[in-house]
């Protein structure tokens, strides 16, 4: 009768076999809010500049993009944050602002490709014309879009730590 399975060691190097090495370390558990916090704000910006150059090219919302704002602010919260449950709603917040911010950044690209000059310049100087222009543009869609991106983030932020 033999074994399936070989001992551990080397049969042939004489004395007892060695034993197995210890399993490492687990990983340290994160959970650093104000890290995640700084993250999703830095993913947020950096999203919704993103989110509002490309709407503004195609003169076009995608629900698509606002997944992807929402998704990427939850994401990094949750990386860079942990496992605290208070970060999926931080992300959530700052994710219907980043994509508010990105609908803002299309209208000031839309308007620079119409009138002329930059759209940062556009959005720095009439930031109120340009907040009363959206209000008065908006539709029910522009409100889905900010949804979209909270439950997005929520998940995000949920899933980078399952």
């Amino acid at each position: 009768m033999s074994q399936p399975v070989p001992p551990p060691g080397n049969p042939f190097a004489g004395g007892p076999a060695a034993p197995f090495p210890p399993a490492p370390a687990p990983a340290p558990a994160r959970d650093n809010v104000a890290l995640g916090l700084v993250a999703a704000l830095v993913a947020a910006l950096v999203a919704a500049v993103a989110y509002g150059a490309i709407g503004g090219a195609i003169e076009r919302e995608i629900g698509y993009a606002a997944i992807g704002v929402g998704f990427l602010v939850g994401f990094a919260a949750a990386k860079a944050g942990g496992r605290n449950p208070a970060l999926p709603v931080i992300a959530a917040v700052l994710s219907i602002g980043a994509v508010y911010l990105g609908q803002l950044v299309s209208v000031a690209v839309v308007i620079s490709n119409t009138l002329g000059g930059s759209a940062p310049e556009i959005l720095m100087e009439d930031f109120g014309s340009l907040t009363d222009l959206w209000k008065e543009t908006a539709d029910a869609m522009s409100y889905v879009f900010l949804a979209i991106g909270a439950v997005a983030a929520f998940g995000g932020a949920k899933k980078a730590n399952d």
